[in-house]
């Protein structure tokens, strides 16, 4: 086809907003200007158990790694907001709460499939190009693209921000060996003086500005931290069972700007959103996946949820806790059983109490026996 990379540009644009792409942007496959912070970031723990962000750092620091002679780096973004939870919903301690970018169905398979299609139009606009198709996945330090492309600005919760729509979208890349002018960069605001977000953040997970300490944060904890999570930050987690929006939640650019999702793939009731933890607190394995199938959700596992479910049980601090925590306390993982054990100890009764005695002594797992006499020990403290 004999047009001008402009002319293709305007074509792409075109064909990602038809997909239901809410914003498109160009960018040179250069390296990122942020590789060396986050090769610190990873020198200092930051990224906690996640070690294929180590294994993949070299890649990230350099688009030329992850496809050979790439030219371009094509950002798009697509809301998944479909509205807040009431109050009286959000703040139920007899509910967990899912993050809202997992109420629907999986965004990884939904927007790849875009893509791949977007792909496939930029083929046949200027066919012998190679490309490759990320979506959260790939080895690359997508929210910088994001930026660098024009879509939005880096916030203090390390969350790009759209002024047009907040931050509640998702990112999407096409890497290609087609040579494309770069957008027209906006001069983009910024957070400003506002430190909502690191003052609202539960585990105090921002430190600082623009700096996330993934051991300490809940989405990190309850999804991607698959053991046990430190004995001091589970009053903390409260009743998030999947991830966490708190720091978007209280988000000026959000609380003013978010956008509906036209996708309906995103939209779900309020037992997805947010499902009573007595009921979640009986699933077998073959239910969970049932119950979440073609959701996000399951990145968690099966006893990794259920050891959420464990701990936001146990914040609940009521007597009908005790219902959910009941089946809990005889699951197979030990990993569910020693958090159902500290949940146990948050009710201050006499039947947690005998509750905590009996497994002290007879758990056939030391580390639940242990965690059991550990707060029996803390219950006997004045």
């Amino acid at each position: 086809m004999d047009s001008t990379a402009s002319d293709i540009e305007r074509e792409i644009t075109a064909r990602a907003h038809a997909l239901g792409f809410d914003g498109v942007g160009f960018a040179p496959a250069l390296p990122p200007r942020r590789a060396e912070l986050f090769h610190q970031w990873l020198a200092e723990g930051k990224a906690g158990t996640m070690t294929y962000l180590h294994r993949s750092a070299k890649r990230r620091a350099d688009p030329r790694l992850v496809l050979e002679n790439v030219r371009t780096i094509i950002s798009v973004s697509q809301s998944y907001f479909t509205g807040r939870l009431p109050d009286a919903i959000r703040h139920n301690p007899s509910r967990g709460l899912i993050a809202s970018y997992a109420w629907g169905q999986d965004y990884h398979d939904l927007l790849l499939a875009k893509l791949h299609r977007l792909a496939g139009h930029i083929e046949q606009l200027a066919p012998g190009h190679n490309s490759k198709c990320y979506v959260d996945t790939g080895h690359l330090l997508e929210r910088e693209l994001g930026e660098r492309a024009g879509l939005g600005f880096v916030g203090k919760n390390t969350m790009l921000i759209s002024p047009k729509m907040g931050s509640t979208f998702f990112l999407g890349e096409i890497l290609t060996t087609l040579d494309l002018p770069q957008s027209a960069l906006a001069r983009m605001p910024s957070c400003g003086s506002c430190t909502r977000c690191m003052d609202v953040c539960p585990t105090h997970a921002l430190p600082t500005a623009y700096v996330l300490d993934s051991t300490l944060c809940i989405s990190y904890l309850t999804i991607e931290y698959r053991g046990v999570i430190p004995r001091d930050l589970r009053a903390q987690i409260g009743n998030h069972i999947f991830g966490c929006d708190d720091c978007q939640d209280c988000c000026p650019w959000n609380q003013r700007f978010s956008r509906e999702s036209g996708e309906p793939a995103y939209r779900a009731t309020v037992e997805r959103q947010a499902p009573l933890l007595n009921e979640l607190a009986t699933l077998t394995a073959v239910q969970f996946g049932e119950r979440f199938q073609g959701s996000a959700v399951l990145r968690a596992g099966y006893a990794g949820f259920l050891r959420n479910v464990a701990v936001a049980l146990g914040n609940w601090r009521n007597s009908q806790a005790l219902e959910g925590l009941e089946p809990l306390l005889r699951h197979s993982e030990s990993l569910v059983r020693l958090h159902t054990v500290w949940s146990v100890g948050q009710m201050d009764s006499r039947v947690a109490r005998q509750i905590l005695s009996r497994i002290a002594a007879a758990d056939e797992d030391a580390g639940v026996r242990a965690e059991a006499a550990a707060v029996l020990s803390d219950k006997k403290k004045p």
